[in-house]
């Protein structure tokens, strides 16, 4: 069981990791755009420190640029802390630039 504090730091780098300032820990999710809801979900997949993260369509809803840009993000994630992500996709194009291997 985590104490407050270590809660709020595990918070506090999260966020850094998904380019959203610190501020953003005191937002309900109406008060944020798409694409900030979406980053806010990677954090909290990555919260539990799982070794393997499952992505269920997370970038469906969002406009072509902020889709683009959350798909960096999540390469650049796995490329630094080493996590298996599995994303559930129906776009080929978004298939075959985040995977290292494809099951159809």
């Amino acid at each position: 069981k985590w104490t407050k504090e270590e809660k709020d730091k595990r918070a506090k780098e999260l966020i850094k990791l998904v380019d959203l300032p610190e501020s953003f820990l005191e937002r309900y999710p109406a008060e944020l755009s798409g694409g900030q809801q979406q980053r806010i979900g990677v954090v909290r997949a990555l919260a539990a420190e799982q070794d393997i993260i499952l992505m269920d369509e997370p970038f469906g809803a969002l406009d072509p640029i902020t889709r683009d840009t959350l798909q960096d993000l999540v390469k650049t994630l796995q490329r630094k802390l080493g996590n298996t992500f599995i994303f559930v996709t129906h776009d080929m194009d978004e298939a075959i630039k985040l995977a290292d291997k494809i099951c159809i």
